[in-house]
């Protein structure tokens, strides 16, 4: 009689009543708005056939989920059971989806079809087998307990057929995320069958409630388990379970009715046959075990009813120990909410004002332009592991990322590490250098290097030399110049990349400027479309600059001056004789040049060997003596002093006396302009050997263009024309273009589809949120006072 008393006093108390009520909306809230409460919580868990289902239909004094008719839920059921001694039939709803309101009464027959439904269409949207969203059902019951219940999907070996192999695994991290929480309470069911050693899910447990703080252990089917004992000494020892559990842990013993069968029982006649169960059970501890067993410490953890009383006055005492906390974490959440509710009103008001999204507007390119310059520049605030890109993988994401007429693997130094911004640019434009010297004098044919000289026959001398030049220039135009223009191009690109870069960090930073400008779609392809411009621009402008480098090195003046140059200082050698090395600084440049290297084959069908630059540079040897510099006998012949005549003072002499057809090399009348056509020729090839010489020389002259090109012009303007623009006058060009509209132009890039009905709708949802959360503060400073 004392537990039947304190049980109606569970049910009748108006405090317990009032703070039952309170905790049921504010679950329902939490669960509608998503709001984290530490709302105290039984979640039932254990496998699939250990009896969860008739457990809770148990508690809530009727039966909806005949085995006929199997849920196979694959979400956590929220069971919100109310004891209202008016419900004479039970009344259930079940949540609606997005919201915090119920539908209307569904027959106790009809509930576990609905909650397959709901089941399949949710997880049917997410395209997963699992889904930890709740479903929320409220049962009011006049003989049901005060008692939420979460229900679990039973843990299984082998998904079911049609599901996805990984079912089993996704139920049992969905059902630990579940129990994690240290507010709730785990009520862990097995079958009384299986000893406590051999359970297959007890390590869950352990993981989730290392130290069995918050955990009710029951052993579901017990009368089961009940025909296999005989004498008080075997029951009395699987009651305490010493040696499996912790001494702190008071396991349950619960049997109901098996008969499921039939579904025309009512439920007076299923709560009638649970109290049968129970008292069948204790009828036999009592008479048919030899000495009974010992009723004083195991009694009140035999039978469903005590395992009743029992969760109803833990979920009691943890619902009067939190209330407190509870209600000051509702007044922060409440105040929280309604200055995002302000927020979103302030939003929506934005919306529609132009100077507002101008200021938007600036404060969001000023903030892009700031991170692609101090990209370039080198900000020590990106992540190269997530951002950079190795020389392959920057490679692969340009089309046409090859450099062009060159067939070798080019590798830069640091090509495989991951580099962005300024960085990447720098690795770029090492590679493009290393491309070039990749770059050789193409093979030749002799018809072309025949109709050149015989063009040139007719002139006053000098046919090899303008061969050569007009060979090496048409060859460093032809290969160069692509070659330039994929470089603007691939730096292109590593510009842009850093453009993608800055809008990604400004994503995961979540500014306030990001956030209100992520709506419009066509202000963010605007500005995309811009920048894209400005480095349009830039490649543009720097491929013209480039292109008027190789025009100017590759001009009959610019080739002309770099052979006749080389051939000077011959002559000064000549006549300097023992005073030394010439010391003009094209000589230094061109020894210490590297890239005098002739072409790997001229003509394979002549069967010349190839041959290094200086194998084939003319042979200057010993100049001859000076007059000053011989030693003259006291009556000099004539013959001495012709033979001792520096070698051009004789030529000159013949030509004079013989005219011009005599010596294709000798000046005529004063004139030196044809030396430097035929000074790189050397002195000792025979007539057969032109072609070698018209090859090998253009081949110098094609290594010296390149150098002065590709190697020392090239790099600088790509700095240049690239980065300073970025970093004084990418801000002010995006800020022109995309601000410099008028206000009616402006707004277009702001009238995205459905955006203002979106912010409305946010904004109405916000302020839902903030009068469910009002009005469950309210309750609970009604039920501080009842405490």
């Amino acid at each position: 009689m004392a537990r039947q008393s304190q049980a109606h006093d569970i049910f009748d108390n108006p405090a317990s009543k009032i703070r039952y009520e309170a905790y049921s909306r504010l679950q329902a809230a939490a669960v509608a708005f998503g709001e984290n409460l530490p709302i105290p919580e039984i979640v039932c868990i254990g496998g699939q056939s250990d009896g969860k289902s008739c457990l809770l239909e148990a508690f809530l004094g009727f039966r909806f989920n005949v085995k006929e008719v199997e849920m196979g839920t694959r979400r956590p059921l929220i069971v919100q059971m109310v004891h209202d001694p008016s419900a004479l039939e039970p009344r259930c709803r079940l949540q609606e989806e997005d919201g915090d309101d119920y539908s209307a009464i569904i027959p106790e027959a009809s509930i576990a079809e609905a909650i397959r439904e709901r089941t399949e269409v949710h997880l049917r949207k997410l395209g997963a087998t699992v889904s930890s969203k709740p479903i929320v059902m409220r049962a009011e019951f006049a003989y049901a307990p005060n008692l939420t219940l979460v229900d679990t999907p039973g843990f299984i070996l082998k998904a079911r057929k049609g599901e996805a192999d990984s079912t089993p695994d996704d139920i049992m991290a969905m059902v630990k995320a579940q129990c994690a929480p240290p507010h709730r309470l785990i009520l862990f069911l097995q079958q009384s069958s299986v000893e406590w050693c051999s359970s297959l899910w007890m390590h869950i447990v352990q993981e989730v409630d290392p130290h069995y703080t918050r955990t009710v252990m029951v052993a579901s089917k017990f009368d089961n388990r009940l025909k296999e004992f005989n004498e008080r000494w075997e029951v009395d020892k699987y009651f305490s379970a010493s040696g499996y559990l912790p001494p702190t842990v008071k396991p349950f013993f619960v049997a109901l009715p098996k008969d499921r069968a039939s579904g025309s029982a009512s439920s007076a006649d299923w709560r009638r046959a649970i109290q049968e169960v129970d008292g069948g059970v204790k009828q036999h501890l009592r008479q048919s075990i030899t000495g009974g067993f010992d009723e004083e410490r195991f009694g009140a953890r035999i039978g469903f009813g005590n395992l009743r009383r029992f969760l109803e006055e833990e979920l009691a005492n943890r619902y009067r120990d939190s209330a407190p906390a509870t209600l000051a974490l509702l007044q922060e959440r409440c105040e929280s909410v309604a200055k995002e509710l302000i927020a979103a009103d302030k939003k929506l008001q934005e919306a529609a004002d132009v100077v507002s999204l101008r200021r938007a507007a600036i404060h969001y390119v000023l903030n892009i332009a700031t991170k692609v310059s101090s990209m370039m520049e080198g900000s020590p605030l990106i992540d190269p592991m997530h951002f950079g890109w190795t020389t392959e993988e920057e490679r692969s994401s340009i089309a046409g990322a090859n450099w062009p007429g060159v067939a070798a693997v080019v590798r830069p130094p640091n090509a495989g590490l991951r580099l962005c911004g300024g960085a990447a640019f720098e690795r770029c434009v090492q590679e493009f250098v290393e491309a070039a010297k990749c770059l050789e004098f193409g093979v030749v044919s002799r018809e072309r290097v025949a109709n050149i000289l015989l063009a040139y026959k007719g002139r006053n001398g000098g046919g090899v030399g303008m061969a050569a030049e007009e060979l090496a220039r048409g060859a460093a135009r032809e290969v160069l110049e692509p070659l330039l223009n994929s470089a603007c191009t691939r730096l292109g690109a590593v510009v842009k990349r850093a453009y993608d870069i800055a809008t990604e960090q400004a994503q995961l930073q979540r500014g306030s400027g990001y956030e209100r400008l992520r709506p419009y779609v066509a202000f963010h392809a605007a500005l995309r479309s811009a920048f894209q411009a400005f480095v349009h621009a830039l490649e543009e402008r720097c491929k013209g600059i480039l292109l008027h480098h190789l025009e100017t090195a590759t001009s009959e003046y610019a080739v002309g001056l770099v052979a006749g140059r080389k051939a000077c200082c011959d002559q000064e050698r000549d006549e300097a004789g023992s005073r030394g090395p010439c010391a003009c600084s094209f000589c230094r440049c061109a020894e210490s040049s590297t890239f005098d290297e002739p072409p790997s084959v001229y003509d394979r069908s002549e069967g010349a060997a190839p041959h290094s630059a200086d194998e084939n540079e003319p042979a200057m040897g010993r100049p001859p003596f000076a007059e000053t510099q011989q030693t003259v006998p006291e009556t000099p012949s004539p013959d001495v002093l012709t033979v001792n005549k520096p070698d051009h003072l004789r030529r000159a002499a013949l030509a004079a006396a013989a005219g011009r057809n005599v010596d294709e090399d000798s000046p005529g009348k004063g004139r030196v302009a044809k030396v430097p056509r035929t000074a790189m020729v050397p002195p000792a090839a025979s007539a057969g050997s032109a072609y070698l010489n018209v090859c090998h020389q253009a081949a110098r002259l094609f290594g010296r263009i390149r150098q002065a090109v590709a190697c020392q012009a090239a790099p600088a303007t790509l700095k240049s024309a690239f980065l300073e623009p970025v970093g004084t006058q990418l801000a002010a060009e995006l800020s022109v273009e995309l601000l410099g509209r008028r206000d009616e132009d402006f707004m277009k890039l702001f009238t995205a589809a459905g955006v203002l009905s979106a912010l409305e709708a946010s904004r109405d949802a916000m302020a839902k949120r903030v009068e469910g959360l009002v009005r469950c503060k309210n309750e609970f400073q009604e039920l501080a006072r009842c405490l």
